[in-house]
């Protein structure tokens, strides 16, 4: 998203984003769904969500569900990764979004970056 402007929303919107996030992600059968709270820790979101996809084919479809999904609701948002779905990034603004492969989230280990990040403050 270089050069964009985002566009921050109220709290209750970023819930309702928050929640058709995690429906659309269960609903596509998902793995290990993790919701991070970003609040007073980042200015770029509310929540970051990280989920797995067990291979490409599974990846790349639950972005294009989620997407979908998000678009029905009214909700904008902006994807990268997907031409590869080794890793796809779909920020929803107040909400981003990590969908991996097991492999390639074990590797990156997100979780664990803002983990250390929420300890340190």
């Amino acid at each position: 998203m270089v050069g964009k402007v985002k566009k921050k929303t109220n709290n209750n919107t970023a819930e309702e984003i928050l929640q058709t996030v995690t429906e659309a992600l269960d609903d596509g059968k998902a793995e290990d769904i993790t919701v991070i709270d970003l609040a007073g820790k980042s200015s770029i979101a509310n929540y970051m969500v990280v989920a797995s996809g067990t291979s490409n084919r599974h990846v790349a479809a639950l972005a294009e569900n989620l997407q979908i999904k998000l678009k029905e609701k009214g909700f904008h948002s902006e994807i990268e990764g997907e031409e590869k779905a080794d890793w796809v990034l779909i920020d929803a603004y107040d909400v981003i979004v990590h969908i991996f492969r097991p492999e390639v989230r074990a590797f990156y280990s997100l979780e664990k970056m803002w983990e250390a990040i929420k300890v340190a403050k």
